[in-house]
């Protein structure tokens, strides 16, 4: 077989090796003319560990971030909600690991130039059209820096992993679209002291009054102590009008929300301020699909179930795609037949993801909190709901998302 992967983000050059590892023969089609280190912070929880380990890259992406050990919840008075052991420190067989974005790309796209060879990893590469028979598909390719359509490319199947707004997806659903629901977010990237004990995870307030997600990329990034905190701000509001994806943030636009928040071990207004980066866009998913295997033609990652980025859960989905497509088709001689396994063993989850990321993402807690206390400080948490409970609401949606303790117990081979 020969297979085109059209897209080389963190799921196409995934898919591209755990093909070349299995013997079968890929070719990667990425829009970007350079790939280039973008983007902030991502956090790649224990079953995002396991694909990259059985990959044999889990310990270069645990150098290139930071091991975190907890993840704790505060209200936006700075009181602590609720707190609890991750990864390693929760008795996962793998960490769960933060890490610049641009960095993750980074190191797949150098261990896929090593693999594969650069002349199956071609850039300057947009999807024009696709068409297909019963024996191949034929996909036609504009360069992005010339503005040139070049000659069409065959393959013996096609597989879409070109992110939200997937020209392969389009090809089948000409009306689809992304789903705002009022939630605008804006990111950065702040070099300072490390928060508490520089391993943890937080999530402080509500989306519903403001809320903002804070954790650490990179340590010592000046030799004086200094971390690369990612910060993540999410506010929802009675408006249909959506941040745009192309554009850097403004302060005025989202800094009065948290201008007030200074707590005794975080002053949040100062944080934003202070951020070498400052991006907007909006929180966007789209509906779950039905179908996402057309004869020899199906999507992975985001272009099959864009989801809120919420829970840190949409790379690790992206990386089981990868690895349960490679293992399908390098262990038939069917490779429809495969696309249809792979679609019946991943839609549904995936599907139930998107849908849990939208209704009971982990910040449902800040969510609950602030409802039963009425958005004001307490005294005595207990009095409104016990820790027991907000426990369960965390195991809910690990159990949803498929990082349960008892599900990341059996190591993936290669």
């Amino acid at each position: 077989m020969d297979i085109a992967i059209v897209g080389g983000g963190i799921v196409g050059l995934a898919l591209a090796l755990g093909l070349q590892r299995r013997g079968v023969s890929a070719r990667v089609y990425e829009a970007a003319p350079e790939v280039k280190e973008l983007g902030v912070g991502i956090t790649l929880l224990p079953h995002a560990m396991r694909e990259l380990t059985a990959m044999g890259l889990g310990d270069k992406a645990r150098d290139l971030g930071i091991e975190l050990h907890r993840s704790a919840f505060y209200n936006r008075f700075g009181q602590a909600i609720y707190a609890e052991d991750r990864g390693l420190a929760a008795g996962y067989p793998y960490p769960e690991i933060s890490i610049h974005r641009g960095k993750l790309h980074n190191m797949l796209y150098r261990e896929a130039l090593a693999v594969l060879g650069p002349e199956r990893i071609i850039t300057d590469r947009q999807l024009v059209s696709l068409s297909q028979d019963e024996t191949g598909v034929d996909l036609t390719f504009r360069s992005p820096s010339t503005g040139q359509t070049l000659p069409t490319v065959r393959a013996d199947l096609a597989i879409g992993c070109d992110g939200v707004n997937s020209t392969v997806r389009t090809a089948f659903y000409p009306a689809d679209k992304v789903v705002f629901t009022g939630i605008n977010t804006w990111r950065g990237v702040t070099r300072r002291k490390p928060i508490l004990d520089g391993r943890t995870y937080l999530r402080i307030g509500s989306i519903r009054t403001g809320k903002i997600v804070v954790y650490p990329i990179a340590d010592d990034v000046d030799d004086k102590g200094m971390q690369l905190i990612n910060w993540v701000a999410e506010i929802e509001r009675a408006t249909a009008e959506a941040n745009d994806w192309n554009q850097g943030g403004k302060l005025e636009h989202f800094l009065p929300v948290y201008e007030n928040w200074v707590f005794d071990w975080l002053d949040v207004g100062a944080l934003i301020r202070e951020s070498d980066v400052l991006l907007e866009y909006p929180m966007v998913d789209k509906d779950p699909l039905d179908r996402w295997t057309f004869g020899r033609v199906t999507l992975a990652g985001d272009a099959a179930h864009p989801m809120y980025p919420r829970g840190s859960n949409g790379s690790a989905q992206g990386l089981i795609d990868a690895r349960t497509l490679a293992e399908l088709l390098s262990s038939t001689d069917d490779p429809l037949a495969a696309l249809k396994a792979y679609e019946a063993a991943r839609l549904g989850p995936t599907s139930k993801v998107v849908q849990t990321n939208r209704t009971s993402p982990p910040d449902i807690i800040n969510i609950r909190v602030e409802e039963l206390t009425g958005d004001r400080p307490f005294e005595d948490l207990d009095r409104f709901i016990t820790q027991t409970e907000l426990r369960q609401l965390s195991d809910q949606y690990k159990r949803i998302a498929g990082f349960a303790a008892e599900d990341v117990v059996k190591p993936q081979t290669a």
